[in-house]
């Protein structure tokens, strides 16, 4: 955006997929000994030199003088924020800078929407120096938001870790060709585990539209900043994140809204989208003997409305439940997670449709089905569906019991002899205290 002080607005929330996090079954119970083929497309683990790698757009365009954040300038409330989340950074990440708007004060379009450069280049980051390139930073020129996306795609160069943009910014492109949203889809396409998540520090309608389609494009969150702590907390959460879920990236697959055309898993990460009030199912197989477990993070990168929730049901083929999770929200977090566990062995004695008793060396599909109870808030576009990322486990399953005694074991036996101990205890107090009773009338 050129250098005059037109005041600009921003957006709403989401929470990757990564994935990302917030994972409702215990990670290390889930993913224990993960074994990590899928049927076509397999999550892939990065090798050990691979380190979660994070480059932050900030936008530097004159715009970003506007002091309507806690009374103070945009910028000033970003630099602050940047630095916090400079000395927060974990010593694996890989951390970088890019800049739009922040070196050409001129009238000239057409060299303003060429102004993107690295500010601090992609590596293990040397505090210092970082931020003090942060501090000398003035709002100066446009809003190429295109052109500097493209940049930082090449700032991460390339590799099998998902590598993750976070954009700041007050405004909209002002200086396409190229479209940013077009721009996004581009490198969505490409396939190259990039995600892009976009931080608006204005919130007009235009704007807003503009970084969610960004965001969606690319499997990224869009947020709404209206006070610094809440950027600070964002994009600190948002390098966590990069952390926490580059060493396995998820495959992404289709679910369907039947069991028996449901994409066949195994044990892995998984990504997909659903729409808001939708049901998706995917298959996997488990044998006699193994345990399924099953956890499912719905992200809302959008505004939706209060009140929602997300539902994991693990069926028979036939639709009958066997097990189910839910979580419920009020709008105050951005990611709904939920999981299930459920065993070959618990299928014992059910009976199937034919009337016979399920064997107990029988093998079973079972199908995993996802429902959300999101509605979008007025005027969010409801394409694509919600990020969703799927964790499948099978592992030898955990002793379970059949029933209550079974369930107890040796607690059966403790509790049986407290019993008989207090029983025993209550007739000794009782017949002393009669007997006490019967001296004290003699006396």
């Amino acid at each position: 955006m050129r250098p005059v002080t037109t005041m600009r607005r921003r957006l709403p929330v989401r929470r990757p997929l990564g994935l990302l996090a917030a994972l409702a079954i215990s990670a290390g119970a889930l993913l224990s000994g993960l074994p990590a083929q899928a049927d076509e497309t397999t999550p892939t683990s990065p090798t050990s030199s691979d380190a979660p790698r994070v480059d932050l757009i900030l936008d530097v365009s004159g715009s970003m003088r506007t002091a309507d954040i806690q009374g103070k300038s945009r910028i000033s409330v970003a630099q602050q924020s940047i630095d916090e989340v400079i000395d927060a950074l974990p010593t694996e990440t890989d951390f970088g800078i890019r800049t739009l708007g922040a070196t050409y004060p001129g009238n000239d379009k057409t060299i303003g929407c060429k102004d993107t450069q690295q500010l601090f280049p992609i590596g293990k980051t040397n505090k210092v120096e970082a931020k003090t390139a942060v501090a000398t930073l003035r709002p100066t020129g446009w809003t190429p938001i295109g052109l500097a996306l493209r940049g930082a795609a090449q700032d991460l160069g390339n590799g099998d870790t998902t590598r993750r943009i976070v954009l700041i910014t007050d405004g909209e492109d002002d200086c396409a060709p190229p479209d940013p949203c077009d721009v996004a889809r581009e490198l969505a396409a490409q396939g190259t585990h990039l995600v892009v998540d976009t931080l608006g520090l204005a919130h007009d309608d235009k704007t807003r539209q503009q970084l969610l389609c960004i965001a969606n494009a690319t499997g990224g969150t869009y947020t709404d900043v209206r006070t610094g702590e809440q950027l600070t907390g964002k994009v600190k959460q948002l390098v966590k994140e990069s952390g926490d879920t580059y060493r396995i990236t998820p495959a992404k697959t289709a679910g369907t809204d039947k069991c028996e055309t449901a994409p066949l898993l195994t044990p892995g990460v998984y990504s997909d989208r659903e729409k808001f009030s939708e049901h998706r199912v995917y298959r996997v197989p488990v044998k006699a003997g193994q345990e399924l477990r099953a956890s499912v993070s719905v992200a809302m990168d959008r505004a939706v409305a209060r009140d929602y929730g997300v539902l994991l049901q693990a069926t028979d083929p036939t639709g009958q439940e066997l097990v189910r999770g839910t979580d419920a929200g009020s709008g105050r977090t951005d990611v709904a997670s939920t999981g299930v566990r459920w065993s070959a062995s618990d299928a014992v004695g059910r009976t199937t449709t034919t009337g016979s008793s399920a064997a107990t060396n029988a093998d079973h599909t079972v199908c995993l089905v996802v429902s959300n109870s999101f509605a979008p808030q007025p005027g969010v576009s409801t394409d694509p569906g919600l990020p969703l990322e799927l964790t499948v486990d099978v592992a030898a399953a955990s002793p379970a019991p059949d029933g209550p005694a079974a369930g107890l074991g040796r607690g059966w036996v403790l509790l049986l002899v407290l019993t008989g101990a207090g029983l025993l205890t209550g007739l000794i107090f009782g017949w002393l205290a009669r007997w006490r009773i019967a001296v004290w009338q003699e006396n």
